[in-house]
């Protein structure tokens, strides 16, 4: 790493907070002649291609990798008005909730007596694309599921400290259900596909590799373009059924409610020109735009607004970021440990391995402290009840 930071010619937020390899990733990637400029958000950690974490404008060009795997992964957030001691009280009913509407784990899906249907299976491109329509009866099978990885559902409570207008909430505590989850199978699918086709028609030396891209002026550019756009529609589809679900479960209905997502590419003008933004693993944060930026299991998650920050690209961090590798938190990692900090912070834990235990981890305060030019914190979510795929489910590795 130079020694002067400050030459590195990409914006950078949280420095200290950021892996060599990360600045090593986005220095290659803004070699590719498509690139224009970039930002690293202060969760950012090595990935495949582009770090996670990593914000990239490109010119009339998409990076399938640069995307990523779990295209249009996102955060969902629905606000309850139940009196927060309402989530002990009944604890039994909340937990039951969670565990009878969504499935966790790599690969899993509904039995056909207990799938879900959606607008979002009626989308053209499973008609007009006969690869795409090859996978509807998988994407069928697992909307409304969960997956493995760091994905999760859980119910806490969330505090806003001054009444929100643009909410319509009133200062104080609300029990909110919070999930984290993306395009599952589908997403991944379509990623991989599409990465090879660009690895063919754009070879990049070995260090680049994973930076294949396609011009969006190219059939498979285009093509790219509407999958992408569905699986992210497929994305949010899963989230609107599980929150349905579990509403339904409780008898309750939301007072509010806040989606973002990453993993994907979005057409915005920067500098007066229509670019490409790539956010793999990072929040949209355009003026006034609502997010939710995680922490983990046992540490708080925080309801943002962005700021338009335009040397981020309009970005912010998409979690606390990893601070180990999963191999190296499974490796060493005390379980026990683990079972007294949940104990200690009050929070049930449904399932989950020791990859994802909040010592794996970068403070989250860290991160939302490296990102005050990005976000206003307009709540914080504390945990209580979280489910997480189970331990021997959790073998496949996310990219």
């Amino acid at each position: 790493m130079p020694k002067n930071m400050n030459e590195r010619p990409f914006s950078v937020y949280g420095r200290k907070h950021i892996e060599d390899g990360a600045f090593q990733q986005m220095e290659v990637a803004l070699k590719l002649p498509i690139t224009i400029s970039a930002a690293l958000m202060p969760d950012a950690h090595q990935g495949y291609g582009l770090p996670i974490g990593g914000v990239l404008a490109a010119d009339n060009a998409v990076i399938p990798y640069g995307v990523g795997v779990d295209i249009g992964c996102r955060m969902a957030l629905s606000i309850y008005d139940i009196p927060v001691e309402k989530l002990e009280i009944t604890k039994e009913k909340f937990t039951k909730a969670i565990s009878d509407s969504t499935l966790f784990g790599p690969g899993r899906g509904f039995d056909r007596s207990n799938r879900s249907d959606h607008a979002v299976l009626e989308n053209s491109l499973f008609q007009e694309n006969k690869w795409i329509n090859s996978l509807k009866d998988k994407a069928w099978e697992q909307l409304g599921t969960s997956g493995g990885g760091n994905h999760f559902v859980e119910f806490g409570t969330i505090t806003l400290e001054k009444n929100d207008d643009d909410l319509n909430l009133k200062k104080g505590s609300y029990i909110a259900l919070l999930s984290h989850s993306g395009s599952r199978g589908l997403g991944a699918t379509i990623a991989n596909h599409y990465t090879k086709i660009a690895k063919s028609v754009c070879p990049l030396p070995p260090e680049a590799a994973n930076l294949a891209y396609l011009s969006l002026d190219s059939d498979e550019g285009k093509e790219y373009w509407k999958a992408m756009q569905l699986a992210g529609a497929y994305a949010s589809a899963c989230h609107e059924i599980i929150h349905h679900k579990i509403s339904r479960h409780i008898s309750e209905k939301p007072v509010a409610q806040v989606e973002n997502h990453h993993n994907f590419a979005w057409k915005e003008e920067h500098g007066g020109k229509e670019l490409i933004v790539h956010r793999k693993g990072a929040t949209p944060a355009s003026k006034d735009t609502f997010g939710f930026i995680p922490g983990s299991m046992a540490t708080p998650g925080f309801l943002v607004r962005g700021k338009g920050n335009t040397k981020s690209l309009y970005s912010a961090a998409h979690g606390a970021g990893r601070l180990m590798s999963r191999r190296k938190a499974i490796k060493t990692l005390s379980p026990q440990s683990l079972k007294d900090l949940l104990q200690e912070r009050g929070i049930t834990l449904l399932g989950a391995g020791m990859d994802e235990a909040p010592m794996a981890y970068k403070n989250i305060h860290n991160i939302m402290e490296a990102q005050k030019d990005l976000v206003d914190i307009v709540g914080v979510f504390n945990p209580r009840i979280v489910k997480m795929a189970d331990a021997e489910r959790r073998r496949r590795r996310k990219r």
